[in-house]
C-alpha cells in the first residue's frame, strides 16, 4: 500500500483519506438536514457515530502509514515526478501547518460533541436540556471538519497535483 490510486505519486492511505475528505462533507450535510429539517434524531446520531468511527480508523491508519511506512509527509511529496522547488515546498509546508490546526482540533471537538450527546441526550434521541450546547458544539465541529477537508484538499492539490 505504498502507491496511491488517484493517479498521482502519493500513498494509498493518503489517496484514501482524500476520498474520505471529499465524501464526508455531503454525508455530514445530509446528517444536519436529517436532524434540522426531517427531525430524524436517531438517523443523525447514527450518521455522526458512523462518520466518527470511520474517520478515527481512517486517520489512524493514515498516520501509521505516513509516519511508519512512508517516513513522513516530505518523503511522500518527494515521490513527485517533477520535484517541488524550495519555494513551493515551503508553501506546501505552510498549507500543511494550516491544515493541521483544523485536523488536530477536529477529533477533540467531535469526540466532545459525541460523548456529551451520548451521556446527556435522551434515548431515543430528541430535543432536551442539552440541545443548546449540543447545537453550538455541533456547528463548531461542523465548521472544523469542513475546514479540515478544504485545507486537506488544498494541501493535496499543491503537494501532488499542481504543475511545478
Amino acid at each position: 500500500m505504498t502507491d496511491g490510486f488517484l493517479g498521482y505519486r502519493t500513498s494509498f492511505m493518503l489517496d484514501f483519506v482524500v476520498v474520505a475528505l471529499i465524501l464526508i462533507v455531503p454525508i455530514l450535510l445530509y446528517s444536519l438536514y436529517a436532524v434540522k429539517v426531517q427531525h430524524k434524531y436517531a438517523l443523525h446520531r447514527n450518521l455522526q457515530l458512523l462518520l466518527g468511527i470511520i474517520l478515527l480508523v481512517a486517520v489512524g491508519l493514515f498516520e501509521v502509514d505516513l509516519q511508519l511506512v512512508q517516513g513522513g509527509w516530505a518523503k511522500v511529496v518527494a515521490k513527485r515526478a517533477i520535484p517541488l522547488t524550495t519555494e513551493q515546498l515551503n508553501f506546501v509546508q505552510t498549507v500543511l501547518r494550516i491544515h493541521l490546526v483544523f485536523a488536530i482540533s477536529t477529533p477533540f471537538l467531535w469526540a466532545t460533541t459525541i460523548v456529551l450527546a451520548l451521556c446527556r441526550m435522551p434515548s431515543p434521541p430528541g430535543p432536551s436540556s442539552h440541545s443548546k450546547l449540543h447545537k453550538s458544539l455541533g456547528w463548531i465541529s461542523t465548521i472544523d471538519i469542513v475546514m479540515t477537508s478544504v485545507t486537506g484538499l488544498i494541501f493535496y492539490y499543491f503537494a501532488f497535483v499542481a504543475k511545478s
